[in-house]
């Protein structure tokens, strides 16, 4: 069990499985926030009746409520262990490279090489978010307070245009970290011969696009009802 924490393998294990956990997330967050996209085009967005306004209870269920936590220490291993292994590369090959997944394929694409440097942006928007959105819905109600209406959180904070660009810049970010982090998570795990390599890089990109375009369209949509 040692090794699955000290080896190099096993520290990509990690890497891997916390960062399938992190995508199954995002789609989730994804889904509940298409929600109001849905509200503003039935004339729901503001009502407590609202779909967005139900997916917002769903996520303030005691099972969610309880894998928070975990989600966050499961990103938090994933950051921990991003350095641990570029740092490991830095030390053994003397310059800047992109922690190495299973195989040995080869891969010359920005993102991969700078995988880190996204985890660290992404990161720190999320830092940002969290204190837009978690902390006035999720904390309150954990805290016994009332919640934040969440349509209200959405066009006051999407309806300043510097905060929209910067999350915009955020969703980019997030985009080429999943482009290269999708597929290697797969092929660390065994996915790794030449034929499914080839696809899961191509469904990389589909999913990465997904994300940006879903998660942007409901900010500018926010901006809009705003």
């Amino acid at each position: 069990m040692a090794n699955i924490f000290t080896s190099s393998i096993g520290k990509k294990l990690i890497m891997s499985i916390t960062g399938l956990f992190l995508i199954i997330f995002l789609l989730l967050h994804l889904t509940i926030n298409s929600f109001s996209i849905i509200d503003s085009c039935t004339g729901n967005f503001g009502s407590a009746d609202g779909l967005f306004a139900k997916g917002c209870e769903f996520m303030s269920l005691p099972i969610v409520t309880v894998m928070v936590p975990i989600l966050a220490l499961g990103f938090l291993i994933h950051i921990i262990y991003a350095i641990i292994l570029t740092l490991r590369n830095l030390d053994t090959r003397g310059g800047y490279f992109r922690y190495k997944v299973g195989s040995k394929a080869k891969t010359d694409s920005w993102a991969s090489k700078n995988m880190i440097v996204l985890g660290i942006i992404v990161l720190g928007f999320l830092v940002f978010h969290l204190t837009h959105f978690w902390d006035e819905m999720q904390l309150k109600e954990f805290m016994g307070q009332e919640a934040t209406d969440p349509y209200l959180l959405l066009t006051t904070t999407f309806g300043r245009w510097w905060v929209l660009v910067l999350y915009i810049i955020w969703f980019g970010a997030l985009w080429f970290h999943l482009t290269h982090g999708f597929w290697s998570a797969f092929q660390t795990i065994g996915w790794n011969n030449k034929i499914w390599l080839k696809r899961l890089k191509v469904i990389a990109y589909i999913f990465a696009t997904l994300i940006f375009i879903g998660f942007t369209a409901t900010a500018i949509n926010a901006y809009i009802m705003a």
